[in-house]
């Protein structure tokens, strides 16, 4: 399976960010940019060659991340002129043999378990949709009076996040047209030929077109740390206690480690776990709670997408990997 990833837009809504540094390198926090992101989530979930669909600036993409990057190969088909998204995923499909791609957009920066994507391909194409967030508030009508206001509420409609999983044998459809959108002009045709399915999950997902959609992911990220199982993120850090979020995607679990001197309790806000411990292993549902003392190594594997809340004393750096299935 190759990873693709389209690169070339001209990121015009962002300028002058975007003057000197192509959309996909903008940062989401320091030295971490939304490309570095997508190429270690596509990486993790077991993909090991990822082709760079570049145009615009394309020089600053291949000066960062070279011809392998992070154990991972990288290749690039670079555009002279802008010819829209099907003409790139024309040019990938020519250029590059594969039973199976992993193509998305490469100005989304999301949560979504593209491993557990990966596994529910079993048509032609699947597209991971995300529900629409009205920016606006909602006004709640009964009869002639308003009753009640939502603020920007989810809408009974799902837009497509930017990721898609497309088998080769559906190329024929792609290469109808040369070039222009693969969303007006490929992707209908698919979902009308019964060959198109979805994939949902209830993540953090913006696609940054703005400077205000950009602000929103790096508010995001303030205190968010990416991890090959999800993320962590702090919460509250005080003298006296600490308190963080963890998210772990389904089948994926922590390294085995332990901590010398954070004291922990975990609770399951959603999802399920295994704990792992040297000798015993736990299950831990959605509203239970577990207590890790020091100096006890252990693993946390998510059974499903999982968020836990994590209470501990505050020792944030506390963690000594014993082993680490991600080769970190």
């Amino acid at each position: 399976m190759i990873g693709a990833i389209l690169c070339g837009g001209f990121g015009k809504r962002l300028r002058p960010l975007t003057d000197r540094i192509p959309k996909p390198l903008l940062e989401i926090k320091k030295d971490y940019t939304i490309l570095d992101k997508q190429i270690l989530q596509l990486k993790y979930a077991g993909i090991n060659q990822v082709v760079l669909l570049c145009g615009y600036l394309h020089e600053k993409i291949q000066e960062r991340f070279g011809k392998k990057w992070n154990g991972v190969e990288i290749n690039y088909l670079i555009e002279d002129e802008p010819k829209g998204t099907l003409y790139a995923i024309n040019n990938l499909l020519d250029n590059f043999e594969s039973d199976d791609y992993v193509i998305r957009n490469g100005d989304v920066v999301c949560d979504v378990n593209i491993k557990e994507m990966i596994s529910q391909h079993k048509n032609k194409m699947l597209m991971y949709i995300t529900p629409l967030i009205s920016p606006y508030g909602i006004a709640e009508l009964s009869g002639n009076k308003i009753i009640g206001f939502k603020e920007k509420p989810k809408l009974d409609h799902y837009l497509n996040a930017g990721i898609y999983i497309i088998s080769k044998d559906i190329k024929p459809i792609f290469s109808k047209h040369k070039e222009g959108s693969v969303e007006e002009l490929s992707f209908p045709e698919i979902a009308k030929s019964g060959l198109m399915n979805y994939y949902k999950e209830g993540v953090f997902w913006q696609s940054v077109d703005s400077i205000k959609d950009l602000q929103r992911v790096n508010e995001e990220y303030l205190n968010k740390e990416d991890k090959p199982w999800g993320y962590e993120k702090i919460i509250v850090l005080t003298d006296k206690y600490l308190t963080k979020e963890l998210y772990l995607m389904k089948n994926e679990g922590t390294s085995h480690h332990k901590h010398e001197k954070k004291d922990e309790t975990m609770h399951i806000t959603s999802g399920e776990v295994i704990i792992k411990f040297d000798d015993k292993e736990v299950n831990i549902k959605e509203n239970k709670t577990i207590r890790i003392e020091p100096c006890t190594p252990h693993t946390i594997l998510a059974l499903e997408n999982t968020i836990l809340q994590e209470y501990s004393t505050p020792h944030p750096n506390d963690t000594i990997r014993i082993k680490d299935k991600y080769k970190r």
